[in-house]
Parts: structure tokens; sequence; C-alpha cells
């Protein structure tokens, strides 16, 4: 991953929108496995792609997975998170059936919940800053 954010454009815009972005399990139970988060990685992947965005980083644990994610600004953020938790649920459910039926009875797989965060470019102290010092109009 770069340390400087890159620009994106669209028609009417150049944006650089990040976002860090947390799914936890259903009951925080630990059942994500390795095979598991691949298969994530690859459906998280073709889900932003097809938002106009990019995956830049997934990982996680057996009970939670951490995204990085760029998004264009004209993108409804809890749409693309709900539809992504949905076809994640989905597939890994259907692909991964025996490993999930071992902790679910009923057909779930995330929590309702998640965390997003906007992350990128300066602190906010810094851009108070640069904002206050612009030069006011008399």
């Amino acid at each position: 991953m770069a340390d400087q954010a890159e620009f994106s454009k669209l028609y009417h815009c150049v944006y650089a929108l990040h976002y860090h972005l947390v799914l936890v399990t259903k009951y925080r139970r630990k059942c994500i496995t390795a095979p598991m988060l691949d298969r994530f990685r690859e459906i998280a992947t073709t889900r932003c792609e097809g938002w106009g965005g990019k995956l830049m980083e997934v990982n996680g644990e057996p009970d939670h997975v951490h995204l990085l994610i760029s998004l264009p600004p004209n993108l409804d953020l809890s749409r693309f998170v709900n539809n992504l938790k949905t076809t994640t649920s989905r597939l890994i459910r259907k692909e991964f059936a025996a490993e999930v039926s071992r902790v679910y009875r009923k057909p779930v797989f995330w929590s309702r919940t998640y965390c997003v965060i906007s992350c990128g470019g300066a602190p906010l102290s810094v851009i108070k800053q640069y904002i206050e010092q612009q030069a006011a109009p008399e």
C-alpha cells in the first residue's frame, strides 16, 4: 500500500476517499478460516470494482475482517456495505457450508453492525490549522 493518496477522477470531480471498514461475524463467533478469508478477498475485490472503487487491503481474524477501500463520492456508502455483506455472506455460506454449519444453525454470517472510518490525508488538527490560516476577504 502506498503512503501517499492517489487521486481518482470522475467527470465532475477529483477525489481521494479511503475508508477503513470492519465487519464482525454474528455473535463474534470464531469461524473465519484462511480459505474463507481468501475467498472473501476475491469477492470483496469484485464488489469494490463493481461499485467503481478499489480494495486496497484486506485481512482479518477468525471473528472479524478489516478492509481498506477507496470509493467514489457518488456512492451510497451504507448501500455498498450492505451489498458487500449480503454477497459475501451468501457466497461464503454456500461455498463453505460444512464449516459455517458447525457454528451457525440459521443462515447467518455477519453481524448487522459494522464500523466504517474515513482515513487518509492529513490529521484533522493540521487541516483545521490550514483553514484557519487562509486569507479571509476584507
